[in-house]
């Protein structure tokens, strides 16, 4: 990191949008864990990659706050500094309203999403795809893949394609993993029958 990167990061105004964020820590997530430590991995994922707005940064420690917390009081982030209206603003970009189908608006956030909701998007979306990692439901990691290749991939392309480069390699990676267990699925009764064949066999030369 920069020097000048790392003034700018000393003088956010960050501790009150962590603090929000706390109110995620009983929201389980698939793959473990919470939702407070994902917004913060999301936010370490913008920095990794260059970002120091203090804006994005800010949204994306409480990105889905208001969307996971129903009783959220709006006016706590409102009242944090100069700042909140425009965090505010950025955070109801990527967030998904009631009722509203994920495609629906994952293609919002693609057609109408500014440059800084894009990039939250795609930051949100790789902290989301290491953790898949640790997801055992294939229907879960297809869909989920697939769903990263149709909307996710053309969002990357539009702001960074670094990010889109990452998520591409994730992407393949939980394709592999499919791919593996479909095969072991496809031949587990063969491959048990060999085993067994083994340990017998090692009995009988003892």
């Amino acid at each position: 990191m920069e020097k000048h990167e790392v003034v700018l990061l000393k003088g956010m105004y960050l501790a009150p949008y962590i603090h929000l964020a706390t109110s995620l820590r009983g929201k389980a997530r698939h793959a473990g864990g919470n939702m407070f430590r994902h917004q913060l991995d999301t936010m370490a994922t913008l920095i990794d990659y260059g970002y120091i707005d203090s804006i994005l940064l800010k949204a994306s420690i409480i990105h889905d706050v208001l969307e996971d917390v129903p009783d959220f009081n709006v006016n706590e982030l409102l009242s944090i500094d100069s700042e909140s209206p425009a965090v505010y603003q950025l955070v109801m970009e990527v967030t998904r309203r009631p009722g509203q189908v994920k495609t629906d608006y994952l293609k919002q956030v693609l057609k109408n999403g500014s440059q800084r909701a894009k990039v939250l998007k795609c930051a949100d979306r790789i902290s989301n795809m290491i953790s898949l990692g640790f997801v055992n439901d294939p229907k879960f990691i297809a869909r989920y893949c697939e769903e990263t290749e149709v909307y996710i991939f053309p969002i990357a392309l539009a702001v960074n394609y670094d990010m889109f480069d990452e998520l591409l390699n994730l992407v393949i990676s939980r394709q592999q993993y499919l791919a593996d267990y479909e095969f072991l699925h496809q031949h587990r009764d063969e491959l048990q029958a060999k085993e067994n064949r083994a340990s017998l066999k090692t009995r009988l030369d003892f």
